[in-house]
Parts: structure tokens; sequence; C-alpha cells
């Protein structure tokens, strides 16, 4: 196991009564929890409004080959973008949250 230094100034923001009584690992955990939930929404969002202006998923989205057909303008190259990663994203906050709920049982056990 590593350890790692901090600072004073962010051990003492650490002490927030709102973060909860665990130890600075858990504060640490409950942080990163929120942080991936947060993205996790974020992207969703941007899944479900590419989706609603265009009618389809993603994946009908490449398949129909949407951007050659609106010409390869910036804004449907943009959207296909922004949307690609949005979906990969998800994935690895997913990943992330499910490794943290794994740690959170070890720890348990």
């Amino acid at each position: 196991m590593s350890e790692m230094m901090l600072s004073e100034s962010t051990l003492a923001l650490l002490q927030d009564p709102g973060l909860g009584t665990q130890d600075v690992d858990g504060k640490v955990r409950y942080l990163l929890e929120a942080e991936y939930l947060r993205r996790l929404g974020r992207y969703h969002r941007t899944n479900t409004l590419l989706s609603e202006k265009y009618g389809m998923t993603f994946e009908e989205f490449t398949a129909q080959r949407v951007v050659k057909q609106r010409g390869y303008t910036w804004e449907v190259e943009k959207d296909a973008m922004d949307w690609e990663v949005a979906l990969g994203e998800i994935e690895g906050a997913r990943q992330a949250l499910l490794e943290l709920k794994n740690l959170r049982v070890q720890q348990r056990a």
C-alpha cells in the first residue's frame, strides 16, 4: 500500500462534517464517487440530447453514416465526436464506480 502526503489545508478541508465521519481514505473515496456520478450524469445527458436530436442511437447514427449524409458539416462532426466521447466516458465512469464499490465490499470483509 502506498501513502501520500496531503497539505495541512487539504486535511483541514477534509474535516468538513458534510463529508462524513470516516477516515481520510474513506472521504477521498466518497469524493471520487461523487465526481464519477457527476460525470455519469453529464455524459448521459449528452447521450440523451444527441439521441433526441438525431432520433436514433449512436450505433444507428454511425451505421447510417449520418455524418456523410449531412455533408460532413462541422455541427454533425462535432456531435459525432461528442457523442462517441460521452459513451466512452459513461463506460469509464461505470467501471470506476464498480471498482469503488468492490473496494468498499473488500474493506467490510
